[in-house]
């Protein structure tokens, strides 16, 4: 690798934008690996967060490679073309697995095209088959990630002390700027244990891409992800932290009160988190819709819960429980 720089351990792959700066005058290539569009079922449908929108955004911040991975859907692509400058097909998709994993995997997958993104939609949707999947995925050489391995959907039983045993099966795990430090340092634990890749995005819903990113060098895609593979990569992460959630949440608030123009626009709109799909339901109410006046109250009052730090505070502390019962269930060092 030019200027024989690589980083000997898992630790000193994490590093401050200063330091990222230095390395892309060196020719390293930048990207955010995970972010959702109006596409997904999750984001509200406002005019920034249009795949269109988003990728000018990449644009101007100078990204190498750009990447929309919406929940199971490739509407993104059909919107935008599928060869747009830097542009890299990626998807989202949703495994659940019974019996082998016991739980819904997230798997953020690239470079692939309609047939291949159909005929692995029927294996997650139809087979619920994780080991089929995956299979696929390595006979089809196309790239793929173990997203966010220690989040579990709220309406599954979580079975954190399958995660280990699953990380081997995949060839990069990902660290991801909302959850938890202890969440984050547990991935970067099971990539240094078994030899895996890590990567630092964003998983942004709400157009917060590049917060975050992953540095690598390849002058096309493949390369780039093959060396993150191989662990010839930086990563500049965050963690989710009370501050982020607050301003994360007033970001939401925002988008709910004033750039969603009309409420019809988002009355489909739930994303399972109580407080946001509290704030849409509130925001698309016939009252609020006809008064302005009132609708500008309720969205300040929001803001001021928001800015309290209450909230934030809370889910917090729920995190930082269940984080503390995910390392009593799993013994890392123990697997082989």
């Amino acid at each position: 690798m030019p200027m024989g720089r690589r980083p000997r351990n898992y630790e000193e792959k994490l590093i401050a934008p200063e330091k990222a700066a230095e390395i892309m005058e060196e020719g390293w290539k930048r990207a955010d690996l995970h972010v959702h569009t109006t596409c997904s079922f999750d984001v509200l449908p406002v005019r920034d967060l249009h795949p269109e929108s988003l990728y000018e955004k990449a644009l101007k911040l100078g990204m190498d490679y750009i990447t929309f991975t919406d929940h199971d859907t490739i509407e993104a692509y059909e919107i935008l073309g599928w060869n747009r400058e830097k542009l890299i097909p990626g998807v989202e998709m949703s495994v659940y697995d019974p019996e082998f994993a016991g739980h819904s995997l997230h798997i953020n997958i690239f470079e692939f095209d309609r047939e291949e993104f159909f005929e692995l939609r029927e294996i997650a949707e139809i087979e619920h088959d994780l080991k089929s999947f995956i299979k696929y995925l390595r006979r089809h050489k196309l790239p793929f990630i173990y997203n966010h391995p220690f989040w579990f959907e709220f309406h599954r039983e979580p079975n954190p002390s399958a995660v280990p045993r699953l990380a081997k099966f995949f060839p990069v795990l990902e660290y991801n700027m909302h959850e938890l430090k202890q969440k984050n340092e547990l991935t970067i634990a099971l990539a240094e244990k078994f030899g895996k890749g890590i990567v630092a995005t964003t998983d942004t819903h709400s157009g917060r891409l590049g917060k975050v990113y992953t540095l690598s060098q390849g002058d096309n895609f493949r390369e780039f992800f093959r060396n993150i593979e191989k662990g010839k990569n930086y990563i500049v992460p965050k963690n989710l932290t009370r501050e982020l959630l607050i301003d994360e949440m007033n970001t939401w608030i925002d988008l709910i009160f004033e750039k969603s123009q009309k409420s019809s626009d988002i009355k489909n709109y739930l994303t399972g988190i109580k407080s946001l799909d509290t704030m849409v339901k509130i925001s698309r109410s016939t009252l609020l819709n006809y008064s302005p006046k009132l609708n500008k109250t309720a969205m300040n009052l929001f803001y001021m819960i928001s800015n309290t730090g209450l909230p934030a505070s809370f889910y917090i502390h729920s995190e930082k429980s269940f984080a503390k019962e995910i390392e009593k269930n799993i013994e890392i060092e123990s697997q082989k």
